[in-house]
């Protein structure tokens, strides 16, 4: 069973999500916050698996929110849910240390896959800020490259020709089956060469695999 945990200060935004939610046999919400400070309390009483986090709220925001329970240690996976798709705010949610962020007007039924797939821990961001998020790395053609950090060229350094090749697929979106059928690869090779990703590059999820492949700009090799 996935336990949730809403925060919304509108209440009957967060009742009509709790009842889509509570309608799936694999999903049950616990609690429902007014604010981000009124999350923390219901935080420390009761963790969820899924916390799903408005960003504009009174007393304390969604982002607030997030840096403090992740420097707090939560297991939580945040997904912050919002009417606004600015590429500041995704950046923002992201280095935060949330695992999502979905527009309010998502369809119930990709709101509900998404929460699954952060459950299994991936990361989701709706299309519109994926594509503002990429756009804000990507650079024109013949413009100067920014210097990588030291610790970046490490890491790009010591990628794999295939790892360099999934890495790139990631980027652009695919999932696991995806790159499976474009680079007839086996998903437990596929697997495989995600989790050495994710390692290599210290990030948490797939999304800081599309941002580390994005700033080095192995993306567009």
């Amino acid at each position: 069973m996935i336990t949730i945990g809403l925060a919304d200060d509108e209440p009957l935004f967060t009742a009509g999500l709790a009842m889509i939610l509570d309608a799936q046999p694999d999903m049950r919400v616990i609690w429902q916050a007014i604010d981000g400070a009124d999350a923390i309390r219901w935080h420390d009483r009761e963790q969820p698996d899924i916390l799903l986090l408005d960003i504009q709220m009174p007393t304390l925001d969604g982002l607030d929110t997030t840096r403090r329970l992740v420097s707090a240690g939560t297991t939580s996976r945040i997904v912050i849910l919002t009417t606004f798709d600015s590429d500041e705010y995704v950046l923002t949610a992201v280095e935060s240390g949330a695992a999502g962020f979905l527009l309010k007007n998502t369809p119930p039924d990709q709101l509900v896959a998404a929460i699954r797939t952060v459950h299994d821990g991936d990361a989701v961001i709706s299309p519109g800020p994926t594509r503002k998020l990429f756009a804000t790395f990507r650079r024109p053609p013949n413009a100067p490259s920014a210097a990588l950090s030291q610790t970046d060229t490490r890491m790009a350094a010591e990628l794999t020709p295939r790892e360099r090749d999934v890495l790139v697929l990631i980027a652009g979106g695919r999932t696991n089956q995806e790159i499976c059928d474009e680079l007839w690869l086996t998903m437990p090779t596929i697997k495989t060469h995600v989790g050495n990703l994710l390692a290599k590059t210290q990030s948490r999820d797939r999304v800081q695999l599309a941002l580390f492949a994005l700033r080095t700009r192995i993306s567009e090799l």
